[in-house]
Protein backbone atom coordinates (compact mmCIF):
# COMPACT_ATOMS: atom_id res chain seq x y z
CA UNK A 1 0.00 0.00 0.00
CA UNK A 2 1.30 3.42 -0.92
CA UNK A 3 1.96 6.24 1.45
CA UNK A 4 -0.90 8.36 0.43
CA UNK A 5 -3.48 5.38 0.31
CA UNK A 6 -2.72 4.80 3.89
CA UNK A 7 -2.53 9.00 4.71
CA UNK A 8 -6.10 9.39 3.25
CA UNK A 9 -7.57 6.00 5.27
CA UNK A 10 -9.03 7.11 8.58
CA UNK A 11 -7.18 6.15 10.86
CA UNK A 12 -7.97 4.82 14.86
CA UNK A 13 -8.18 7.00 17.96
CA UNK A 14 -5.73 6.04 19.79
CA UNK A 15 -6.91 4.81 23.49
CA UNK A 16 -10.59 5.16 22.41
CA UNK A 17 -12.52 2.03 21.19
CA UNK A 18 -14.39 2.66 17.92
CA UNK A 19 -17.75 2.64 20.31
CA UNK A 20 -16.74 5.74 22.63
CA UNK A 21 -15.38 7.67 19.65
CA UNK A 22 -18.96 6.90 18.30
CA UNK A 23 -20.29 8.12 21.61
CA UNK A 24 -18.26 10.98 21.85
CA UNK A 25 -18.93 12.02 18.01
CA UNK A 26 -22.86 12.03 19.17
CA UNK A 27 -22.60 14.00 22.30
CA UNK A 28 -20.50 16.65 20.92
CA UNK A 29 -23.21 16.78 18.02
CA UNK A 30 -26.30 17.12 20.72
CA UNK A 31 -24.29 19.98 22.35
CA UNK A 32 -24.05 21.70 19.32
CA UNK A 33 -27.67 22.60 18.71
CA UNK A 34 -28.43 22.86 22.34
CA UNK A 35 -29.58 26.31 23.65
CA UNK A 36 -27.43 28.85 24.88
CA UNK A 37 -28.69 30.76 27.71
CA UNK A 38 -26.26 32.74 29.07
CA UNK A 39 -27.35 35.28 27.23
CA UNK A 40 -30.23 35.70 29.45
CA UNK A 41 -28.43 35.37 32.25
CA UNK A 42 -27.25 38.88 31.86
CA UNK A 43 -30.75 40.42 30.63
CA UNK A 44 -32.90 39.05 32.83
CA UNK A 45 -32.62 42.08 35.47
CA UNK A 46 -34.17 44.18 32.55
CA UNK A 47 -36.68 41.54 31.13
CA UNK A 48 -38.60 41.27 34.47
CA UNK A 49 -38.30 45.42 35.23
CA UNK A 50 -39.51 45.26 31.15
CA UNK A 51 -42.70 42.92 31.97
CA UNK A 52 -43.69 44.34 35.36
CA UNK A 53 -43.32 48.11 34.14
CA UNK A 54 -44.32 47.90 30.59
CA UNK A 55 -45.94 44.65 29.52
CA UNK A 56 -48.17 44.16 32.73
CA UNK A 57 -49.73 47.33 32.72
CA UNK A 58 -50.45 47.74 29.14
CA UNK A 59 -52.19 44.08 29.62
CA UNK A 60 -53.98 45.26 32.42
CA UNK A 61 -55.28 48.55 30.64
CA UNK A 62 -56.40 46.02 27.77
CA UNK A 63 -58.37 44.02 30.41
CA UNK A 64 -60.07 46.85 32.26
CA UNK A 65 -61.24 48.40 29.27
CA UNK A 66 -63.75 46.14 28.50
CA UNK A 67 -65.19 46.66 32.05
CA UNK A 68 -67.50 49.55 33.17
CA UNK A 69 -68.00 50.89 36.96
CA UNK A 70 -71.84 51.36 37.72
CA UNK A 71 -73.20 52.97 41.00
CA UNK A 72 -75.39 50.08 41.44
CA UNK A 73 -74.10 46.15 40.24
CA UNK A 74 -70.25 47.20 40.94
CA UNK A 75 -67.77 46.40 37.68
CA UNK A 76 -69.64 45.14 34.71
CA UNK A 77 -68.18 43.53 31.27
CA UNK A 78 -69.11 45.51 28.71
CA UNK A 79 -67.13 44.27 25.95
CA UNK A 80 -66.41 47.29 23.13
CA UNK A 81 -68.86 49.51 24.70
CA UNK A 82 -66.18 51.60 26.09
CA UNK A 83 -64.62 52.30 22.27
CA UNK A 84 -67.50 52.45 20.65
CA UNK A 85 -68.22 55.50 22.99
CA UNK A 86 -65.06 56.76 22.38
CA UNK A 87 -65.36 56.96 18.29
CA UNK A 88 -68.90 59.06 19.21
CA UNK A 89 -66.70 61.43 21.87
CA UNK A 90 -66.52 64.57 20.66
CA UNK A 91 -63.90 65.78 23.52
CA UNK A 92 -62.22 62.93 22.48
CA UNK A 93 -61.44 63.60 18.45
CA UNK A 94 -61.13 67.69 19.71
CA UNK A 95 -58.58 66.76 21.78
CA UNK A 96 -56.65 64.77 19.05
CA UNK A 97 -57.27 67.06 16.20
CA UNK A 98 -55.47 69.91 18.30
CA UNK A 99 -52.24 67.86 18.84
CA UNK A 100 -52.13 66.89 15.25
CA UNK A 101 -52.08 70.81 14.38
CA UNK A 102 -49.52 70.80 17.09
CA UNK A 103 -47.37 67.95 15.55
CA UNK A 104 -47.70 68.99 12.12
CA UNK A 105 -46.13 72.37 12.55
CA UNK A 106 -43.99 72.12 15.68
CA UNK A 107 -42.54 69.03 14.57
CA UNK A 108 -41.08 70.28 10.89
CA UNK A 109 -40.22 73.90 12.79
CA UNK A 110 -38.40 72.21 15.38
CA UNK A 111 -36.11 69.49 13.56
CA UNK A 112 -35.38 72.35 11.15
CA UNK A 113 -33.57 74.41 14.06
CA UNK A 114 -32.15 70.83 15.15
CA UNK A 115 -30.76 70.10 12.26
CA UNK A 116 -29.33 73.74 10.94
CA UNK A 117 -27.72 73.75 15.24
CA UNK A 118 -25.76 70.64 13.81
CA UNK A 119 -24.90 71.99 10.36
CA UNK A 120 -23.56 74.70 11.69
CA UNK A 121 -21.77 72.85 14.61
CA UNK A 122 -20.24 70.46 12.12
CA UNK A 123 -19.01 73.26 9.53
CA UNK A 124 -16.21 74.11 12.38
CA UNK A 125 -16.36 77.69 11.52
CA UNK A 126 -18.62 78.44 14.69
CA UNK A 127 -16.82 79.98 17.43
CA UNK A 128 -17.26 78.37 20.80
CA UNK A 129 -18.49 75.40 19.99
CA UNK A 130 -18.83 73.51 23.38
CA UNK A 131 -20.90 75.61 24.96
CA UNK A 132 -22.43 76.51 21.94
CA UNK A 133 -23.45 72.61 22.06
CA UNK A 134 -23.80 72.45 25.82
CA UNK A 135 -26.27 75.22 26.30
CA UNK A 136 -28.70 73.76 23.22
CA UNK A 137 -28.47 70.74 25.43
CA UNK A 138 -29.44 72.54 28.61
CA UNK A 139 -32.92 73.38 28.16
CA UNK A 140 -33.47 68.76 27.95
CA UNK A 141 -32.21 68.43 30.91
CA UNK A 142 -34.77 70.42 32.60
CA UNK A 143 -37.65 69.10 34.20
CA UNK A 144 -40.54 69.78 31.71
CA UNK A 145 -42.85 70.76 34.91
CA UNK A 146 -40.01 73.42 35.76
CA UNK A 147 -39.38 74.59 32.10
CA UNK A 148 -43.21 74.99 32.00
CA UNK A 149 -43.38 77.53 35.04
CA UNK A 150 -40.46 79.34 33.76
CA UNK A 151 -41.67 80.11 30.34
CA UNK A 152 -45.38 80.47 32.37
CA UNK A 153 -43.86 83.25 33.91
CA UNK A 154 -41.94 84.86 31.01
CA UNK A 155 -45.38 84.59 29.27
CA UNK A 156 -47.56 86.43 32.28
CA UNK A 157 -48.99 89.51 30.13
CA UNK A 158 -49.21 91.32 33.62
CA UNK A 159 -46.37 90.02 36.06
CA UNK A 160 -43.76 88.59 33.58
CA UNK A 161 -41.58 89.56 30.58
CA UNK A 162 -44.09 89.85 28.08
CA UNK A 163 -46.08 92.27 30.74
CA UNK A 164 -43.09 94.40 31.10
CA UNK A 165 -42.42 94.73 27.54
CA UNK A 166 -46.36 95.74 27.12
CA UNK A 167 -45.28 98.69 29.82
CA UNK A 168 -42.16 99.27 27.85
CA UNK A 169 -43.60 99.62 24.61
CA UNK A 170 -46.83 100.30 25.17
CA UNK A 171 -48.63 97.09 23.55
CA UNK A 172 -51.40 94.75 24.74
CA UNK A 173 -49.53 91.07 23.50
CA UNK A 174 -50.67 88.25 25.20
CA UNK A 175 -49.28 84.82 24.39
CA UNK A 176 -51.05 83.26 26.12
CA UNK A 177 -54.52 84.19 24.52
CA UNK A 178 -56.82 80.95 23.49
CA UNK A 179 -55.91 82.05 19.37
CA UNK A 180 -52.18 81.80 20.14
CA UNK A 181 -51.77 79.74 22.82
CA UNK A 182 -51.25 76.31 21.01
CA UNK A 183 -48.42 78.09 19.49
CA UNK A 184 -46.48 79.02 22.69
CA UNK A 185 -46.66 75.42 24.05
CA UNK A 186 -45.00 74.34 20.96
CA UNK A 187 -42.46 77.17 21.69
CA UNK A 188 -41.50 75.72 24.76
CA UNK A 189 -41.59 71.97 23.36
CA UNK A 190 -38.79 73.17 20.86
CA UNK A 191 -36.72 75.03 23.19
CA UNK A 192 -36.73 72.17 25.26
CA UNK A 193 -36.04 69.53 22.85
CA UNK A 194 -34.30 70.91 19.66
CA UNK A 195 -31.02 70.84 21.68
CA UNK A 196 -31.83 66.92 22.11
CA UNK A 197 -32.76 66.32 18.32
CA UNK A 198 -29.60 68.50 17.63
CA UNK A 199 -27.37 66.32 18.82
CA UNK A 200 -28.60 63.35 16.85
CA UNK A 201 -27.91 64.97 14.27
CA UNK A 202 -24.67 66.03 15.12
CA UNK A 203 -23.80 62.42 16.18
CA UNK A 204 -24.73 61.17 12.60
CA UNK A 205 -22.61 64.21 10.78
CA UNK A 206 -19.76 63.12 12.32
CA UNK A 207 -19.38 60.13 11.06
CA UNK A 208 -18.84 61.64 7.95
CA UNK A 209 -15.15 61.26 7.10
CA UNK A 210 -13.44 65.15 6.87
CA UNK A 211 -11.13 63.88 4.08
CA UNK A 212 -14.52 63.51 1.88
CA UNK A 213 -14.84 67.53 2.31
CA UNK A 214 -11.37 68.10 1.40
CA UNK A 215 -11.69 65.70 -1.83
CA UNK A 216 -15.57 67.62 -2.39
CA UNK A 217 -13.85 71.44 -2.23
CA UNK A 218 -10.66 69.99 -4.35
CA UNK A 219 -13.47 69.33 -6.90
CA UNK A 220 -14.29 72.96 -6.95
CA UNK A 221 -17.75 72.22 -4.80
CA UNK A 222 -19.46 74.94 -3.04
CA UNK A 223 -20.25 74.84 0.33
CA UNK A 224 -23.77 74.97 -0.26
CA UNK A 225 -22.99 71.91 -2.68
CA UNK A 226 -21.24 69.84 0.11
CA UNK A 227 -24.30 70.04 2.44
CA UNK A 228 -26.81 69.26 -0.08
CA UNK A 229 -24.84 65.96 -1.57
CA UNK A 230 -23.24 65.00 1.29
CA UNK A 231 -24.19 66.35 4.41
CA UNK A 232 -28.02 66.32 4.35
CA UNK A 233 -28.17 62.64 2.48
CA UNK A 234 -26.07 61.75 5.73
CA UNK A 235 -28.96 62.80 8.09
CA UNK A 236 -31.83 60.86 6.24
CA UNK A 237 -31.64 58.18 9.00
CA UNK A 238 -31.43 60.21 12.17
CA UNK A 239 -34.14 62.21 10.82
CA UNK A 240 -36.51 59.37 10.66
CA UNK A 241 -35.45 58.37 14.43
CA UNK A 242 -36.33 61.77 15.30
CA UNK A 243 -39.33 62.12 13.40
CA UNK A 244 -41.04 59.14 15.31
CA UNK A 245 -39.50 60.03 18.53
CA UNK A 246 -41.16 64.06 18.42
CA UNK A 247 -44.77 62.60 16.95
CA UNK A 248 -44.71 59.74 19.97
CA UNK A 249 -43.89 63.03 22.36
CA UNK A 250 -46.33 65.16 20.69
CA UNK A 251 -49.18 63.20 20.84
CA UNK A 252 -48.63 62.20 24.68
CA UNK A 253 -48.16 66.11 25.30
CA UNK A 254 -49.57 66.81 29.17
CA UNK A 255 -47.16 68.48 31.22
CA UNK A 256 -47.21 71.87 29.30
CA UNK A 257 -50.95 72.29 29.27
CA UNK A 258 -51.84 71.19 32.53
CA UNK A 259 -49.17 73.55 34.27
CA UNK A 260 -50.05 76.36 32.19
CA UNK A 261 -53.60 75.57 32.78
CA UNK A 262 -53.43 77.50 36.22
CA UNK A 263 -51.64 80.35 34.91
CA UNK A 264 -54.04 80.94 31.78
CA UNK A 265 -57.57 83.09 32.28
CA UNK A 266 -60.31 81.64 31.78
CA UNK A 267 -61.46 78.12 30.80
CA UNK A 268 -58.70 77.98 27.66
CA UNK A 269 -57.31 74.78 28.77
CA UNK A 270 -59.70 72.40 29.16
CA UNK A 271 -59.66 69.09 30.53
CA UNK A 272 -59.84 67.57 27.56
CA UNK A 273 -57.42 69.56 25.85
CA UNK A 274 -55.12 66.63 25.38
CA UNK A 275 -55.61 63.33 24.69
CA UNK A 276 -53.02 62.65 27.80
CA UNK A 277 -54.74 65.15 30.10
CA UNK A 278 -58.81 63.59 29.04
CA UNK A 279 -57.70 59.84 29.89
CA UNK A 280 -56.07 62.01 33.22
CA UNK A 281 -59.22 63.38 34.21
CA UNK A 282 -61.42 60.86 33.43
CA UNK A 283 -59.25 58.35 35.36
CA UNK A 284 -58.65 60.48 38.47
CA UNK A 285 -61.04 62.73 38.55
CA UNK A 286 -64.03 61.42 36.62
CA UNK A 287 -63.60 57.66 38.13
CA UNK A 288 -63.72 56.30 34.53
CA UNK A 289 -60.70 53.98 34.96
CA UNK A 290 -62.24 51.90 32.58
CA UNK A 291 -63.49 54.03 29.90
CA UNK A 292 -59.92 56.13 30.44
CA UNK A 293 -57.98 53.04 29.62
CA UNK A 294 -59.82 52.55 26.35
CA UNK A 295 -58.90 55.85 25.49
CA UNK A 296 -55.17 54.89 25.84
CA UNK A 297 -55.22 51.84 24.20
CA UNK A 298 -56.17 54.05 21.17
CA UNK A 299 -54.29 56.65 21.23
CA UNK A 300 -51.29 54.07 21.64
CA UNK A 301 -52.67 52.37 18.46
CA UNK A 302 -53.26 55.56 16.26
CA UNK A 303 -49.42 56.67 17.64
CA UNK A 304 -47.59 53.41 16.51
CA UNK A 305 -49.68 53.34 13.35
CA UNK A 306 -48.06 56.97 12.35
CA UNK A 307 -44.91 55.99 13.99
CA UNK A 308 -45.03 52.83 11.60
CA UNK A 309 -45.89 54.82 8.26
CA UNK A 310 -42.79 57.27 9.16
CA UNK A 311 -40.33 54.20 9.46
CA UNK A 312 -41.61 52.29 6.49
CA UNK A 313 -41.32 55.92 4.38
CA UNK A 314 -37.98 56.24 5.50
CA UNK A 315 -37.10 53.07 4.91
CA UNK A 316 -38.06 53.58 1.11
CA UNK A 317 -36.66 56.51 0.79
CA UNK A 318 -33.09 55.02 1.75
CA UNK A 319 -33.47 51.92 -0.36
CA UNK A 320 -33.58 54.34 -3.65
Amino acid sequence: MSDQTMAAAPQPTVGILPEEADLHTAEARVNKHKADWRGWKFMWPFAVVFVFVFIIPIVYAIYISFFKKQMVGGTKFVGFENYARLIQDPQFWSSVGRVTIFTVFQVPIMLFLAAAMALALDSMKLHGTKFFRISTFLPYAVPAVVSTMIWGFVYGAKYGLVGSLNDFLGTNIDVLNPDVLLASIANINTWEYAGYNMLIFYSSLSTIPHSLYEAASIDGASEWQIVKKIKLPELKGSLAITVIFSIIGSFQLFNEPSILQNMVPGNAITTYYTPNMYAYNLSFTGNQSNYAAALAIVMAIITMAIAYVVQLKSMKEQMK
